[in-house]
């Protein structure tokens, strides 16, 4: 319970009350609970998922409110429309989590860069492949880069012997895709998946 002042006036607010008439938005479309749920008919689902029949919003409130749960409408365009008695928060934090998991199924294969320097140990070398095969398996293309620093510049073919290198220790399942291009003091590559 809060206190909320209005017109000069202290009104005392429960947690029931406040939800009765809440409507939450979410991805352009209005979830109504508890009060704003006004059908002359609806289809009542329980908390468990057992169908409690046809009835009217009304009684539909009324044994949401007895169970201490909210009344949540979860078809509006059914042919009655399909309620079900449940804790909001518990409701919303399912959804959630279920836009979550369908987001990452449907994440579309993105272009991620590693770049390392000439002069890079065999330990971070070997950091850096395993961190490519990692992005790889996520089902990303990667584009490695090179770096010449200074007068590593006069030194190009020890820059194709590092991309040589890095490409051996890939492993067959890996295919360059393209010809490693100079570009100013970089040189770099593209590699995916066979």
């Amino acid at each position: 319970m809060y206190f909320r002042k209005h017109f000069g006036i202290i009104v005392a607010i429960t947690k029931s009350n406040f939800l009765r008439s809440t409507t939450i938005g979410t991805n352009n479309s209005k979830t109504r609970i508890n009060g704003d749920i006004r059908y002359p008919e609806v289809r009542v689902v329980s908390a468990d998922g057992a169908q409690l029949g046809i009835m009217s919003s009304r009684d539909a409130q009324l044994m949401a409110r007895d169970a201490g749960l909210d009344l949540v409408e979860i078809s509006p365009n059914a042919n009655p429309p399909v309620v079900k008695i449940i804790d909001w928060g518990k409701y919303q934090y399912q959804k959630m989590k279920e836009q979550s998991r369908a987001k990452k199924k449907a994440k579309s294969s993105e272009l991620k860069q590693i770049r390392l320097g000439l002069k890079i140990g065999e330990n971070d070398l070997n950091i850096k492949c395993r961190k490519i095969i990692e992005l790889l398996d996520d089902g990303d293309r990667v584009k490695v880069m090179i770096i010449f620093r200074g007068r590593e510049m006069a030194h190009k073919e020890i820059g194709t012997e590092l991309m040589n290198r890095i490409i051996e220790k890939l492993g067959s399942e890996v295919v360059v895709d393209g010809k490693s291009q100079m570009s100013g003091r970089n040189l770099t590559f593209m590699v995916r998946h066979k």
